[in-house]
């Protein structure tokens, strides 16, 4: 059944407060819509991959609207995707309207889907999926569990997260040229004393990127872009600068005197190309797993066709001591 037919059914059901949460529940009743959903052969899993890949940007917009009915009140708008339209222009139409977006803003829209799709498979959400393919359920199961792997704000949430931190940087920081207040804030940051008081700088380190981030690089310059269109170059070249100064301060405040390099990575800019354009930050995550669902796909197929056939599990090692049992009533 076509997806607008199953959203005219299902559309007003699609209530909640997080659209990753609606994007699972809708992924997973994919199921009971598809003739052959156990069978992991190749051409099915191909077939089924296609499916939901295509999907993503009309689940996502539809669960917006109706999300930003529901919550705010606004009027509910369903616009069917057009098949003249490339993925993100069909994306950005159905979540902004018809005439409301710019050449360059599909265009780094599909550059941010395509930095998003895979990072080397070691992620979080995709060893997720390789966790639960290997058990031989079913894709909408497996795809799933990437999806709740990826709504955690450790993973799928950090652009979020820097967003957050550069909207207050930008309301408590008096001279954004001045090097020296920024310094300041930023071992704030730091030392737990501003933002969430965690200790961390959004979007600066990566767990495998050290010396650079090339997805950053990409879209960086994008953002750069985006910016002279958008007339917000003085808040780009703040945030740049922010760039610059928190890798200097990261590195003196975690490392002393090791050398150990780190880097930005692409969720510092991510954030603000999408504030830049004018998606909800509601939005923000579901178009990462709209982008990564390509990469998950790929690795079902490969660990249910390449690989030994065994199930994935964790080995523990118990290293307590030993306990004496100790009977119920005397706990």
């Amino acid at each position: 059944m076509p997806l607008q037919h199953q959203a005219t059914m299902n559309i007003m059901a699609l209530k909640g407060h997080d659209i990753m949460n609606i994007l699972a529940r809708c992924v997973l009743e994919q199921y009971i819509y598809d003739d052959d959903p156990d069978n992991i052969s190749r051409d099915n899993l191909i077939r089924q991959s296609i499916n939901l890949i295509s999907k993503f940007p009309t689940i996502i917009s539809y669960a917006y609207n109706v999300l930003r009915h529901h919550e705010k009140g606004r009027s509910l708008h369903i616009r069917h995707p057009d098949e003249n339209f490339s993925f993100a222009e069909n994306f950005l139409f159905m979540i902004k309207g018809k005439g409301q977006y710019t050449p360059l803003e599909v265009k780094i829209i599909d550059l941010a889907l395509i930095l998003h799709a895979e990072h080397g498979g070691g992620n979080n959400s995709t060893f997720s999926v390789r966790v639960t393919s290997s058990t031989e359920t079913d894709t909408y199961s497996s795809i799933a569990a990437g999806i709740c792997s990826l709504k955690g704000p450790l993973h799928g949430g950090a652009n979020l997260k820097v967003m957050g931190m550069i909207k207050e940087m930008r309301e408590n920081i008096q001279d954004w040229t001045d090097t020296n207040e920024i310094d300041r804030y930023l071992k704030k940051l730091l030392n737990k004393e501003a933002f969430d008081k965690t200790g961390l700088i959004y979007g600066i380190g990566h767990a495998v990127y050290t010396i650079s981030d090339p997805r950053a690089i990409l879209l960086k310059d994008m953002a750069r872009e985006l910016a002279k269109e958008k007339g917000l170059e003085k808040e780009f070249a703040f945030q740049e600068l922010i760039e610059q100064r928190a890798v200097e301060i990261f590195m003196q405040h975690k490392n002393g005197n090791n050398n150990k390099q780190v880097c930005v990575n692409v969720d510092f800019y991510s954030g603000f190309v999408y504030e830049a354009i004018g998606i909800p930050k509601e939005v923000y995550t579901p178009i990462f797993a709209m982008a990564r669902i390509v990469g998950w796909c790929a690795h079902r197929i490969e660990e249910l066709n390449f690989t030994s056939k065994r199930i994935i599990r964790p080995a523990y090692k118990n290293v307590n001591e030993i306990q004496q049992f100790i009977p119920l009533e005397k706990r």
